[in-house]
């Protein structure tokens, strides 16, 4: 098939191989999973056991040793050809775990193997490796964007050792409803103005509660809960400051193109899956006697999903190859990105997210047409990945309604600061 993603590294291919070993089995799942409206634990139980969830830890530690985003992305669009919901919910772990890894590095370069810190994270990533850690992630609050969360941290005290209380709601917390520990930004303000930071709490900290409120059309395995934050006691060194409050800065623009690309890898799986799945059912089809390919209609419509897909993953493979391209040349020895460096990947991310987002859905529902009614009933393969496809627009940033506003502006040179 045309522009076929396929791993660009040796440990890249170790990751996918690992995670096409599971495909199968979660695709046998999948239908269970979406109607029972759970996360499937034995999924993750898999992950964890092929070493797919510890894919950014080092070898040393037990891991994959992963470093290509390209990769990370063709793992996670691999995955959701068997199991849309447990991909996207991986991929909110997979995140977190490499800003851990991140850190776990620069500790050992600057500080040594030997140091206290390094060896306390280095403890950290084994925990992920034993699956003992298993982190859900979200920026997403009702009525605000990833720039403007209304959840916040407050000290808790006027004395110097004082941690903080944070107060809010967070929703679509995918993953949590067997995760560990749970990842969030959240709005700081201090002395020195008006912040975006980030902290990492446990699952079973006071004062976090889980709403079991996950009903959704599409994704419903993925467990994308609300989580309400009532005076949740936190350590001051616990919370990590991101940039400004409302403003986008350098670092914000990488996180979010970084974290949600591979997003988009799960939403060209399900393309993937649902035209696999037209053209095997066409080669057992016949309506008078004659095969259904020899119907120009049919094969019309085969060739617009096959042209669909083509492009899906060209712009895709395109601009992961480029983000990666983009973090080894802004790589913390080497220089320093600008706004303007920063907003041109964000761009990037942004028309890939339209094209493979859009693609998807006509493929999906082409693939619909060729099966006619049997594909029309919840038992059906097809009905799962027709409500699934259907979440990729309004994932942020952007929404289908914003997204162009942004593309404009950046076409023409305007470097948006909100």
């Amino acid at each position: 098939m045309s522009f076929a993603l396929s791993p660009q590294t040796v440990r890249g291919e170790a990751v996918v191989a690992a995670a096409s070993s599971l495909v199968e089995t979660f695709a046998q799942r999948a239908q269970a999973a979406d109607a029972a409206n759970q996360v499937s634990r034995e999924n993750f139980d898999e992950l964890i056991e092929r070493r797919v969830t510890s894919a950014f830890v080092p070898v040393e530690l037990g891991g994959f040793g992963l470093e290509s985003i390209h990769d990370w992305i063709l793992t996670i669009a691999t995955l959701a050809r068997g199991d849309a919901s447990t991909a996207i919910a991986l991929n909110m772990h997979l995140v977190v775990s490499r800003g851990m890894v991140q850190a776990y590095t620069d500790a050992k370069a600057r500080l040594g193997a030997d140091h206290p810190t390094t060896d306390g994270l280095a403890q950290l990533l084994g925990r992920l490796v034993t699956g003992e850690m298993l982190i859900c992630a979200t920026a997403t609050e009702p009525g605000t964007d990833n720039l403007h969360p209304f959840t916040e941290a407050v000290r808790d005290g006027d004395h110097a050792d004082s941690g903080w209380r944070i107060n809010g709601r967070k929703i679509f917390v995918t993953l949590s409803p067997i995760a560990t520990h749970l990842a969030m930004n959240l709005r700081l303000r201090d002395a020195d103005g008006d912040h975006l930071a980030s902290v990492l709490l446990p699952m079973n900290t006071p004062g976090m509660t889980p709403q079991d409120d996950w009903d959704a059309l599409g994704m419903r395995s993925s467990g994308s809960q609300s989580v309400l934050f009532e005076d949740v006691r936190v350590p001051l060194p616990d919370l990590h400051k991101l940039g400004p409050w409302g403003r986008w800065s350098v670092g914000n623009l990488q996180s979010r193109a970084l974290a949600n690309l591979p997003l988009v890898g799960a939403f060209l799986g399900i393309a993937e899956a649902a035209h696999d799945t037209a053209l095997a059912h066409l080669a057992t089809q016949s309506r008078l006697g004659q095969p259904a390919s020899e119907n120009s209609g049919v094969r019309h419509v085969v060739a617009e999903m096959a042209l669909e897909l083509g492009q899906c993953r060209a712009v895709l493979g395109a601009a992961a190859l480029q983000m990666d391209d983009y973090f080894a040349r802004h790589a913390p020895a080497e220089s320093v990105a600008t706004m303007e460096d920063a907003h041109r990947l964000m761009l990037d991310y942004q028309v890939a997210k339209w094209t493979v987002n859009r693609g998807a859905i006509e493929i999906v529902s082409k693939a619909m047409d060729l099966l006619g009614g049997s594909g029309y009933t919840n038992s059906h393969v097809l009905a799962r990945l027709y409500r699934d496809v259907r979440a990729g627009p309004f994932m942020q940033p952007f929404g289908a309604t914003e997204l162009r506003e942004y593309v404009g502006k950046v076409t023409l040179g305007m470097w948006p600061d909100q």
